[in-house]
């Protein structure tokens, strides 16, 4: 069974040894030249696995915590410079209201234990998506967590949160087309740097890499814009059982492609 919240150590990815973590040198078959600047992942299967096991679907979604610690941790560790992860979608209200109720208590403790864990590890946190319809207490803690982090040189650790794909593209057409009305902006002078502005994931490179655990075959509204030119990795693994083997496959599986980008490999 999943161990309790209180009991799960604190995240840490570089400083000696402990019991829990230790450092992490890249794996020998990867090349570190080609590494993915920026990997995205669908965490799919924290129910599935609660119900392989006859657990409750919320501790399948409290290991899932453990897996997303896990795969930053390695990413870290292995130079990679960002992760982006999709918690929480706009569609996910639609569960029943206990489970919803448990995930924002979950983030909730999960941010306030390991913040400064984060902090003291230089990670950079941002939580991406509309954030005003989430609890009080979680925004006040988010808020928190990513200002004492703006200026953090490690990882960037993108939290999406609330957060659909087709929302956001709105939201981002609808802030342009005010600036017009206002005539701040010339239509003319919208262009695919000035949409990408408006998207919550201003000022980050678009995904390399996007990972969807438990088998499923679509992208399910997430990162629609970014994810364009990003290659894509689909693992029959279930969110809670990602590990340190499931993600090195993952990157090796990315390092096989020959990122073309619309053009022609001349070496076919």
């Amino acid at each position: 069974m999943s161990r309790s919240l209180a009991t799960t150590e604190p995240f840490s990815t570089t400083g000696a040894p402990t019991d829990q973590s230790m450092d992490l040198d890249l794996p020998s078959a990867l090349d570190p030249i080609r590494l993915p600047a920026h990997v995205a992942v669908i965490m799919d299967g924290n129910g599935r696995w609660a119900r392989q096991r006859g657990l409750p679907r919320v501790l399948g979604h409290r290991e899932g915590v453990q897996s997303l610690k896990r795969t930053l941790r390695l990413c870290s560790d292995w130079g990679i410079g960002a992760l982006t992860a999709y918690a929480f979608s706009t569609e996910n209200w639609n569960r029943p209201g206990e489970e919803v109720s448990f995930l924002m208590t979950l983030f909730e403790r999960v941010l306030a234990r390991e913040i400064d864990g984060l902090d003291r590890e230089r990670v950079r946190i941002r939580f991406l998506g509309d954030l005003h319809q989430l609890p009080p207490g979680l925004q006040e803690l988010i808020a928190e967590a990513t200002a004492r982090t703006a200026t953090n040189d490690g990882i960037h650790f993108n939290v999406c949160t609330n957060y659909g794909g087709r929302r956001e593209l709105v939201q981002a057409a609808r802030r342009l087309a005010e600036q017009v009305a206002r005539g701040e902006l010339d239509p003319a002078a919208i262009d695919e740097e000035a949409f990408a502005a408006g998207l919550h994931t201003a000022g980050e490179s678009d995904p390399d890499l996007l990972i969807r655990t438990s088998g499923e075959f679509r992208i399910s509204n997430f990162l629609l814009w970014q994810l364009a030119y990003a290659e894509l990795h689909i693992t029959d693994v279930l969110w809670p059982d990602f590990d340190e083997a499931a993600l090195l496959a993952a990157l090796l599986d990315y390092q096989g492609r020959r990122r073309r980008f619309g053009g022609v490999d001349p070496s076919r």
